[in-house]
C-alpha cells in the first residue's frame, strides 16, 4: 500500500514494509496472504459534538457518523437579525457576535439545551431562549435549526491529531494549547510531534469495524482558536504561530464514505 508523499520509499523484508512520509513512520503488516493490508497507527482519543454553530460543544463516549457528518453536529445556529449565523468572525454567511463562547449546548434526551454563562439551562429552540439569549448578547437572536444552507464551514468531519498540538506545545511553551480551541470532532492519538494529518488529504480512514472517512482538506483557521473559552484563557499569539509555521492550517476536514458508530479508544488505519 502506498502512502501519501512527494518522496516516498518502501522496504520489504519478510512480508513487512516501512513507508516515510515527512516526519511520521507508519508500518503495516500482512498477516495472511489473502488479507487487505492497512496500517494502524493510531486511537480515537476524544469525540466532541457542537450542537449550536460558535457555542461550546460536549463531550461524548460515542458518537454516531453519517453523511452529514457527525450525529447532531452543528444542526442548529444563532441567527442574527439580519438572518446571518452568529460566529467569531465575519465573512457573506457569518457574523462576529461577541460572547458565543460563554454558552455552551448539549443534548439532553436528544432534545436541545442550552447553558447560559450564568449556569442556567434551557431547552430550545423556543422562544423564551430566544429572548434569555438576546438579553445576554445585547442584541435580537434567534436558534435556528439547519435547512438549506449548511451551518458547516467546510467539510463535515474536523480532524485533529494529538501530534498537531505536541507541535504547538513543543513551539510555544507555556501556551494554553487544548484542543477545545481548535473544535474538532475526532481528536486521534499517533505518535509523533508534528500534524502528520496535512499529509493525508486524498487518503481513507477507518475508524473502528466500520466508520470510513476521506480525508478532503486541511483546515485553515480564524481567531476563535485564540479566545478565552471555560478555564483556557486568551491566547492571541497562537494564530500567528499558525500562520507562521502552517500557513495557517491545523487539523484536516473529512467527508462520511462509510457511516456507524464511533467510541473512543476505537482503532483508526489507514486504508
Amino acid at each position: 500500500m502506498s502512502f501519501l508523499a512527494n518522496v516516498s520509499y518502501a522496504i520489504c523484508m519478510s512480508g513487512i514494509s516501512v513507508s516515510i512520509i515527512g516526519f511520521s513512520v507508519y508500518t503495516e503488516t500482512r498477516k495472511n496472504a489473502g488479507d487487505d493490508k492497512m496500517s494502524h497507527f493510531g486511537t480515537v482519543g476524544a469525540l466532541w459534538r457542537y450542537p449550536v454553530k460558535s457555542l461550546l460543544g460536549e463531550s461524548c463516549r460515542h458518537l454516531k457518523f453519517d453523511t452529514r457528518g457527525a450525529e447532531g453536529d452543528r444542526l442548529y445556529a444563532v441567527y442574527d437579525a439580519k438572518g446571518k449565523f452568529g460566529s467569531g468572525k465575519t465573512t457573506r454567511r457569518f457574523q462576529k457576535i461577541d460572547g458565543l463562547f460563554e454558552f455552551r449546548s448539549y443534548y439532553r434526551d436528544d432534545v436541545l439545551t442550552v447553558v447560559f454563562p450564568d449556569g442556567t439551562e434551557r431547552a430550545g429552540p423556543d422562544s423564551d431562549t430566544d429572548a434569555a439569549m438576546s438579553e445576554v448578547l445585547g442584541q435580537p437572536v434567534a436558534l435556528t435549526r439547519e435547512a438549506d444552507i449548511s451551518h458547516f464551514d467546510a467539510g463535515p468531519v474536523h480532524i485533529v491529531t494529538s501530534a498537531a498540538l505536541a507541535a504547538l506545545r513543543l513551539a510555544l511553551p507555556g501556551m494554553q494549547i487544548d484542543e477545545r480551541r481548535f473544535r474538532p470532532n475526532l481528536l486521534l492519538d499517533v505518535a509523533g510531534s508534528e500534524p502528520s494529518e496535512h499529509g493525508w488529504v486524498g487518503r481513507r480512514l477507518r475508524i473502528g469495524d466500520r466508520v470510513t472517512l476521506e480525508i478532503v482538506e486541511t483546515t485553515e483557521r480564524c481567531g476563535m482558536t485564540t479566545f478565552a473559552q471555560a478555564e483556557l484563557r486568551r491566547e492571541p499569539r497562537l494564530l500567528k504561530h499558525l500562520s507562521d509555521t502552517y500557513g495557517l492550517c491545523l487539523g484536516v476536514y473529512a467527508n462520511v464514505i462509510q457511516g456507524g458508530e464511533v467510541s473512543l479508544s476505537d482503532s483508526v488505519e489507514m486504508l
